[in-house]
């Protein structure tokens, strides 16, 4: 008996479908002077380049929001003010109205939920009226309670990046972090780039501020953190371990053991979400024939016990012709982690998306898959 690999691919696209649909909007508001460097930042931490997506959709006199169909995200880009009482007010007013706004509707998918007040550290140093805006900010936020997030952008000098660091955390402002960061490599000269920092340092920021709900939208449209995506699918895979755990605790026969197929595409499509990539139907056959279904490294049916099963410790025990609880949870975690390996290959730009369902894909797929394993012993 075998898995039919394209109704369990269609399965996937599926459950990815419904797990992108039911992916809540995070909606931030970023703010700063003019020339701070707001849109290489968005651009560097966010897939798809939203800030070069045109004008945005203006919802205040001087605020547009960025966004882009298909993505759980939405910036409140402000206008960027320079020294000014006046300037700074109305924009303190349109923040505030935005999340006033926002929080009036109850409504997770409109609320703001994080602020980043940028500051360019190459300017070496923060104006005196941006402090006192940032208070009075604070105050006007203490029902909202949004996080704040001062990100100090352009920092090529680390050793500036952290005395100013220092002399804002000195203010006692009621932010939650001070990020110094360079969102893309810089060419200081012909024998030396300064390498890009920090925006891991953001996203994991924001993973302790932002409520769980948020949590999958933030490593789906986040590109600058592969240790924060990690991690969310690693939670999906420990999920995923201990329902098959228990769908194995009867034990299950071998011919019973497809029962285990929903439980590991729902990993699958977790993981996909995570790492936001686009994965086709025919990408999602190739893929699954390698590993559930009969011509690979399969997880189902007697090809376990020839090919596998002497990887996974008390072997003995599942030859008799049944996967026991714990062997239901190796497997199940060992094709996650491997799934995790590949689309790991994929963010680091080693492989692409379109390779998953060439041989090269499917080889890589199972020498993971068996690494994985061997790790298990």
């Amino acid at each position: 008996m075998t898995i039919d690999t394209n109704t369990a691919a269609q399965e996937a696209i599926d459950a990815i479908a419904e797990k992108i649909k039911n992916l809540n909007t995070l909606n931030i508001i970023v703010a700063g002077k003019t020339g701070v460097g707001k849109s290489t930042l968005i651009n560097s931490v966010f897939r798809d380049k939203l800030a070069e997506t045109g004008i945005g959709k203006p919802v205040t006199d001087h605020m547009r929001k960025l966004s882009k169909k298909g993505i759980p995200l939405a910036i409140y880009d402000t206008r960027g003010f320079e020294l000014g009482k006046e300037v700074q007010q109305q924009v303190k007013q349109e923040v505030v109205k935005t999340i006033s706004e926002g929080f009036a509707t109850k409504d997770i998918n409109k609320a703001i939920h994080c602020i980043w007040y940028c500051i360019n550290t190459a300017s070496n140093r923060i104006e005196p009226e941006e402090i006192e805006w940032l208070k009075e900010l604070s105050r006007e936020n203490q029902i909202t309670q949004v996080p704040i997030i001062v990100v100090l952008t352009q920092a090529f000098s680390k050793k500036n990046a952290d005395a100013m660091k220092k002399m804002i955390l000195d203010e006692n402002l009621d932010v939650i972090q001070v990020v110094p960061v360079l969102a893309e490599d810089y060419e200081i000269n012909d024998d030396y780039v300064a390498k890009a920092y920090g925006l891991d340092v953001l996203i994991r920021v924001m993973g302790e501020a932002l409520p769980d709900e948020l949590m999958d939208t933030l490593q789906n449209v986040q590109i600058a953190s592969l240790a924060e995506k990690k991690k969310r699918a690693q939670a999906a895979i420990a999920t995923a371990t201990l329902a098959a755990t228990g769908e194995g605790a009867a034990p299950i026969p071998f011919s019973d053991c497809f029962a285990l197929v929903p439980t590991q595409i729902t990993m699958i499509a977790s993981i996909t979400v995570i790492f936001g990539f686009d994965v086709n139907k025919s990408i999602l056959t190739a893929f699954l024939s390698s590993t559930l279904g009969a011509g690979g490294a399969t997880l189902l049916g007697k090809t376990v016990v020839s090919n596998l099963v002497k990887l996974i410790p008390g072997a003995g025990t599942v030859v008799g012709g049944a996967i026991s609880a714990a062997t239901a949870g190796v497997l199940t975690a060992a094709l996650g982690e491997a799934y995790i390996g590949i689309m790991t290959l994929v963010f680091n730009g080693e492989m692409s998306i379109d390779d998953l369902g060439t041989k090269k894909g499917k080889d890589q797929m199972i020498a993971l898959f068996k690494e994985e394993l061997k790790k298990k012993r």
